[in-house]
């Protein structure tokens, strides 16, 4: 039975990534495993992190990555939009990440096959019984119709929700201390960078992971 994994805001923290992956019961070649999105930025291992995933991507087919909101920002400071508020937002932490990786031969300081993962993210997952996003979702809004905005910053209208989506929403964005579980939704954003920990879920048998 294919069973679905879901990892938090990862943050730059590249060891718990890789102690909580060595935790989790997965198998890798038949099992789905979602990634919500805030790989990067606040923690020092941005680059390893992304870099991590991309070789995860390009050695098993059932992996999921989400766009979350740092990830936006992100993509709006390399256009030339919006720098100072991805700067003051833990971008800088990125820059510096990307900076000691960056050798006199390289063009960019991002490259192409990190610029190609951030463009490629989605916005949403959906299975039978679950949605996956990284913010969560509008009430009253048909998932076609939601907007990236909702999906990459809604918070607190989300948060008290009781609304019924129609299956259960699983998302990070709003750190809590612990797995916030609820009808209608399932948080794993616990404070990875910021002292907490990484948490993964395993939606169908409600089995958390932490670390």
């Amino acid at each position: 039975m294919n069973r679905i994994f879901a990892i938090g805001d990862i943050h730059g923290c590249f060891d718990k990534l890789i102690t909580l992956l060595n935790k989790i019961d997965i198998e890798f070649n038949r099992d789905t495993l979602v990634f919500l999105g805030d790989y990067i930025d606040r923690g020092p291992g941005s680059y390893e992190v992304v870099d991590f995933l991309i070789n995860l991507k390009r050695n098993y087919r059932n992996m999921v990555f989400l766009k979350g909101n740092h990830e936006e920002m992100l993509l709006n400071f390399i256009s030339g939009t919006d720098r100072l508020p991805y700067l003051v937002n833990g971008g800088q932490q990125t820059i510096d990440s990307y900076m000691s990786k960056k050798t006199r031969s390289d063009s960019s300081l991002f490259p192409e096959e990190h610029l190609d993962f951030f463009k490629s993210l989605e916005l949403i997952y959906e299975t039978d019984n679950f949605v996956f996003v990284h913010a969560g979702l509008k009430n009253k809004v048909a998932l076609s119709r939601q907007k990236s905005e909702d999906m990459l910053w809604i918070r607190k209208e989300f948060i008290r929700s009781t609304y019924d989506f129609g299956k259960i929403v699983v998302f990070g964005h709003t750190q809590v201390k612990k797995p916030l579980v609820q009808p209608n939704k399932i948080g794993v954003d616990t404070g990875a960078v910021f002292g907490g920990k990484l948490t993964c879920v395993e939606v169908s048998g409600m089995k958390f992971y932490s670390v």
